[in-house]
C-alpha cells in the first residue's frame, strides 16, 4: 500500500516516507460502453461477489465439514477464521502488488488463484489439507475486493462513477446474504465440498474472459521497495495469535506450553512490528494513520461493533444446527433475513450520510444493533422460526447505518494523500476483529455451556421425581437419566448462547460511545479506494 504521510510534529522520523507512484494506465484508454461496459461491470462484480461471499458460505457448514472430516465442531470453525486472517494479511499488499505488477495481472492472476485453491478446498480430505488451502485461497481473495472496486471505476465514464460505486456496494452487501443460504442448499441437497467447487467455473470464467476485456487497462509497473521485515512480523504475530486464540480451549490456555509460546510470540512480535512500521521508510502498514483521533475512534468503533456482528453471525448456525434441529438450509435462511433490510436501506443511508453528522448515524445504527442484540440474549429453546428470525431481520436496518457513514468518518479524518493507507488498514483491522471474535465466541461459548450444565445439573432433580415419573411413565431408567441430562444439556446451551448475545451488546453498546471520540469531520471523503 502506499505510505505517504509524514509523522507528528515533535517526533519525526528519520527520513520521511517516500510515496510510491500512483498507478496510471499505460494508455490512455476510454471508458467502456454499451454491452462492453456492462459486461465487464458484470465480471468485476463477480469477482467481489465470490470473494465476499466465502467470508460467510462456511459459516453454516462448519458442523457438517467437521463431521464428514472427522474433527470437532469447534475446530471447525478454523474453516472460518484461517480464510479471514489470509485475506486480511493480503490486503494491506494490494497496493504494492499492482503498482509492482500492474493492476490487471494482479486482479486476473488473483481470480485464476483463487479459483485453483477453491478446487483445492473441495478435494481436501483432512481439517489440516483443507485450513491450508483455505489460507491459499484467502491470501488470493484479499485483492480481489480493493482491485475490482479500483478497476470498476476505471472503466465506467466519470459521470457513471456513482452507478460503478453502488454495483460494487451492492455485491458486497448481497454476497454475506447470499453465502449462509448457498451453503446450507449445496451442503443439504449435494456436499460440502460444493461450497467451494461454485468457486471454480465463475474464477476461470472471470479470468479469461476479463483478461481479454480488461488488458487495454492495465497500469504501469514501477519497481517499489517492498517491507519485507514487516510484511515477515505481521505475518508472524498475526499467525501467532490466531493459533492461540484457536487452539487454547482443546489445550487448557495458559496451562499449556505451547499456548504460553504462542502468547510471547504474538506479543514480541506484535512490539517489534509497531517499533518497525512507526521508523520504516515505506512501512507496509502505514500506522502513522492512527495519530488521527477520528481515524481512531473510527477504527475502534468498527472492531468492537463488526467483532460483535460477525461473532453472532457464526455462533447463531452453530446453534441452531447442533441444539435447534435446523438443517444447514433453514440455518441459513435465518442468517440471510439479516441482508434483506440492509439492502434495502443501504441506498438511503448514503443519501443521508451526504449531509448529517456521520457520528449520529453510526450511534443510531451501532445502538440498534446492540439493542437488537440484546433482546436475543432471551431465547428459549422451544422458539419458532418467527421467533428466532424476527430480530435478524430488523437487525438489517442498522448494518448500512454502521458500515457506511463509518467508512466516510474514517476516511474524511485523516490527509487526503492517505485515504488508500488509511482505508487499507481499517479493512485489516476489521477482518482481524471479525478472526479473532469467531475464535473468542467459540471458546466462550463452549467453557459457558460447560459451566451452565455443571450449575444445572446440581440444581436439577435433587429428589429424583422427575426421572420416577418419567420411568412410571414406560421408560428404562437408563432411558430416564438420559433424556434429564440432554435436556439439562440443551438448556446449558441455551444459557451459554444467551450470554455471548448479552456480551456481543455490551459490545456494540462501547462502540456506540466509542464513535464520539471522533471530532466532526471537515470534508467528505472520496471512499472510492476504500475496501
Amino acid at each position: 500500500m502506499s505510505s505517504t504521510l509524514s509523522a507528528d510534529a515533535g517526533s519525526p522520523p528519520a527520513s520521511p516516507p517516500t510515496p510510491p507512484p500512483t498507478a496510471q494506465p499505460a494508455l490512455f484508454e476510454a471508458p467502456l460502453s454499451g454491452a462492453q461496459l456492462v459486461g465487464a461491470g458484470i465480471l468485476l462484480a463477480a469477482a467481489n461477489f465470490i470473494a465476499v461471499l466465502d467470508t460467510t458460505i462456511a459459516n453454516v457448514s462448519v458442523s457438517t465439514i467437521a463431521g464428514a472430516l472427522g474433527a470437532s465442531t469447534s475446530q471447525g470453525t478454523y474453516v472460518i477464521t484461517s480464510y479471514a486472517v489470509a485475506e486480511a494479511i493480503t490486503v494491506p499488499l494490494t497496493g504494492w502488488l499492482a503498482n509492482r505488477f500492474g493492476t490487471v495481472r494482479v486482479f486476473i492472476l488473483s481470480m485464476v488463484m483463487f479459483g485453483l485453491f477453491s478446487a483445492l478446498c473441495g478435494l481436501a480430505n483432512s481439517l489440516g489439507m483443507l485450513i491450508a488451502f483455505r489460507v491459499m485461497q484467502g491470501l488470493a481473495g484479499g485483492p480481489l475486493m480493493p482491485l475490482s472496486q479500483t478497476l470498476l471505476l476505471r472503466i465506467f465514464p466519470k459521470e457513471k462513477a456513482p452507478a460503478a460505486v453502488g454495483l460494487w456496494a451492492m455485491t458486497t452487501l448481497v454476497a454475506p446474504i447470499a453465502g449462509p443460504i448457498l451453503g446450507g442448499v449445496l451442503c443439504d441437497q449435494y456436499s460440502w465440498p460444493y461450497i467451494f467447487w461454485i468457486n471454480v467455473p465463475v474464477a476461470l470464467i472471470c479470468g479469461y474472459i476479463g483478461w481479454r476485456m480488461l488488458k487495454r487497462f492495465e497500469t504501469r509497473t514501477f519497481k517499489l521497495p517492498i517491507d519485507r521485515v514487516g510484511l515477515i512480523l505481521m505475518v508472524v504475530w498475526v499467525a501467532a495469535l490466531q493459533l492461540m486464540l484457536d487452539e487454547g480451549k482443546e489445550k487448557d490456555w495458559f496451562a499449556s506450553t505451547e499456548i504460553v509460546l504462542l502468547a510471547v510470540t504474538a506479543v514480541v512480535f506484535f512490539i517489534a512490528f509497531l517499533i518497525w512500521e512507526l521508523t520504516e521508510r515505506n512501512p507496509i502498514v502505514d500506522l502513522r494513520v492512527f495519530r488521527h483521533r477520528g481515524f481512531t475512534a473510527s477504527v475502534t468503533t468498527i472492531c468492537l461493533a463488526f467483532g460483535a456482528f460477525f461473532g453472532s453471525v457464526v455462533l447463531t448456525p452453530l446453534w441452531l444446527q447442533g441444539y435447534m434441529g435446523y438443517t444447514a438450509t433453514w440455518s441459513g435462511c435465518i442468517s440471510a433475513l439479516t441482508g434483506i433490510l440492509a439492502v434495502m436501506t443501504a441506498p438511503m443511508v448514503a443519501k443521508m450520510s451526504t449531509t448529517i453528522d456521520a457520528r449520529k448515524l453510526v450511534c443510531i445504527g451501532v445502538t440498534w444493533l446492540g439493542f437488537i442484540t440484546f433482546l436475543r440474549a432471551f431465547n428459549t429453546t422451544d422458539m419458532s422460526f418467527f421467533q428466532i428470525g424476527w430480530p435478524l431481520f430488523l437487525q438489517g436496518i442498522g448494518l448500512p447505518l454502521f458500515f457506511v457513514p463509518l467508512t466516510g468518518l474514517a476516511l474524511s479524518s485523516v490527509n487526503e494523500e492517505e485515504t488508500a493507507s488509511a482505508a487499507g488498514l481499517m479493512s485489516f483491522c476489521r477482518t482481524m476483529a471479525g478472526a479473532i471474535a469467531t475464535s473468542i465466541v467459540n471458546t466462550s461459548w463452549e467453557n459457558d455451556a460447560t459451566f451452565f450444565h455443571a450449575e444445572l445439573s446440581g440444581l436439577v432433580d435433587r429428589g429424583g421425581e422427575a426421572v420416577n415419573s418419567m420411568v412410571a411413565a414406560g421408560m428404562s431408567p437408563d432411558q430416564a437419566t438420559a433424556s434429564l441430562a440432554q435436556t439439562v444439556q440443551n438448556q446449558a446451551v441455551m444459557l451459554a448462547t444467551n450470554h455471548i448475545f448479552m456480551m456481543a451488546a455490551v459490545s456494540f453498546s462501547l462502540a456506540a460511545l466509542a464513535v464520539w471520540l471522533a471530532p466532526k469531520p471537515s470534508r467528505v471523503a472520496d471512499t472510492s479506494s476504500a475496501h
